[in-house]
């Protein structure tokens, strides 16, 4: 089963969700607002594309934080503890396809084109 984590209101989350639904793909949805942070799979995330990738420095966000804050994620402990503080500081979606479970395939972002190679 396909899980795509992330913020529903998001506009790129909506953009995934909406792919996956017109091409009739099933997938559970993980709502980082309801359901939180998963710290195990966090670390998984982090192990497998990086903390530097998981942290979204371009959003409103980010931009919001004081310097000291933003200056905290110096690496993938501190950018661990921030994201699981503030999950709309991740990179959205986190998708984990079907058999992702060591985070061996697993996606950030949205990008219909590598997402079409996979389904």
């Amino acid at each position: 089963m396909i899980t795509l984590f992330g913020i529903p209101n998001c506009d790129t989350v909506k953009k995934a969700r909406a792919w996956l639904t017109e091409r009739g793909i099933d997938y559970q949805f993980h709502d980082f607002k309801k359901q939180g942070v998963p710290p195990e799979r966090l670390a998984v995330w982090i192990e497998a594309v990086g903390w530097e990738k998981l942290l979204n420095r371009q959003g409103t966000t980010w931009r919001k934080l004081d310097a000291a804050t933003q200056n905290t994620a110096v690496d993938a402990e501190s950018a661990a503890k921030l994201l699981i503080l503030n999950a709309s500081l991740i990179k959205r979606p986190v998708v984990e396809w079907a058999d992702s479970a060591s985070g061996n395939d697993l996606t950030v972002g949205f990008d219909a084109e590598s997402w079409g190679k996979r389904v």
